[in-house]
């Protein structure tokens, strides 16, 4: 079964400043709109998870009970669901660095691009951090209030309880770096692989809508559930909110030895992870979903139409598949081009 190639300006014709905008933003500054997609994905799940956080921080401090621990992973769970839904389709939805530096070493993603979307992604954790800070300024000065009038200042403001650890990762004086570091790397493995297998574009086990869900809740899950300490699990998060924290609070907020375990461990540990996802549980021999059939058929259509991409991209689609029954893959072998496009912009 086919289906015909509808224009949204056919049926929604577009103001004319914005057939404009898109004819300059095809041409001239897509790479600009990939990192602002990146960036905006950041936003959305550090935004959703730091309002939760500073609740709970906040309200534990003052006595006011306003959030709790299942808040918070709910809501960086919800905001990983929408990162992923409003703006993978034009960056591919890294939205972290491990994820970007797995993809330089094993789906040949490009370095230069690589370097792109590592800058918009911490600067959006950055920019997302100042401004829940600045929206919750007040409720933190309280707190920062009470904790001197206590005299714990010294020892909660830069822990996992205090008003800097909404922010930035702290872990409690005289813990195990040893054990944290194992709780890191184990967390951020188990994360890394159902990335992975939420990418594969061969696993028809996984509807495409559940599968930012999927992401989302083991995400929050690894957060608050697998591990007895604090854990980043994504660069973006951790740098971004640890150079809004120094920026805030000077050196003192710097984490010290963990600053290092939180802010790197991600990335080996998810590109060990993709590595033995690839080795054991995926195959280039499986066939393509229904659904990234069509998928990579309109974005191969999308990027012909403005000229983004070399020709012969994604030649194995042929040159008219733009919908799902266009063609059969029974009857032609599937190498690692469509594979791996697929991995990459999925």
């Amino acid at each position: 079964m086919t289906y015909p190639t509808v224009y949204l300006r056919d049926v929604a014709p577009p103001p004319q400043f914005m057939t404009y905008w898109e004819r300059f933003k095809h041409k001239e500054v897509h790479w600009l709109v990939e990192m602002v997609a990146e960036m905006l994905g950041v936003f959305l799940f550090v935004y959703a998870g730091l309002g939760a956080a500073a609740a709970f921080v906040v309200g534990s401090i003052t006595a006011q009970q306003i959030g709790s621990l299942y808040t918070v992973g709910f809501a960086y769970a919800i905001g990983i669901v929408l990162a992923i839904t409003l703006c993978a389709s034009t960056s591919g939805g890294h939205f972290h660095p491990g994820v970007t530096i797995t993809f330089v070493l094993l789906r040949g993603f490009p370095l230069r691009k690589a370097a792109r979307y590592i800058f918009a992604q911490i600067f959006g954790g950055y920019l997302t951090c100042l401004i829940v800070y600045v929206q919750w300024k007040d409720l933190i000065v309280l707190a920062e209030g009470v904790l001197k009038e206590k005299g714990v200042y010294g020892t909660l403001m830069f822990s996992p309880s205090g008003p800097a650890g909404i922010f930035a990762l702290y872990v409690l004086p005289g813990t195990n770096l040893h054990r944290v570091l194992m709780n890191e790397f184990v967390t951020d493995f188990v994360v890394g692989l159902v990335i992975c297998g939420c990418l594969d574009p061969t696993n028809h086990l996984i509807p495409p809508a559940a599968a930012p869900w999927l992401v989302g809740f083991t995400y929050s899950v690894a957060i608050w559930g697998y591990s007895p300490t604090a854990v980043a699990a994504n660069s973006a998060r951790d740098l971004g909110g640890r150079f809004m924290a120094l920026t805030i609070w000077g050196s003192q907020a710097a984490g010290g030895p963990y600053a290092a375990i939180s802010a790197l461990t991600n990335v080996p540990a998810t590109i060990l992870a993709f590595t033995v996802y690839d080795l054991f549980l995926g195959s280039s021999t499986r066939t393509l979903t229904p659904y990234h059939v069509n998928f990579l058929g309109a974005h191969k259509k999308y990027h012909e139409d403005n000229n983004l991409v070399p020709e012969g991209y994604l030649s194995a689609l042929g040159p008219n598949d733009d919908a799902i029954g266009s063609r059969s893959f029974d009857t032609k072998p599937i190498g690692d081009s469509v594979i791996e496009v697929a991995a990459k912009i999925v």
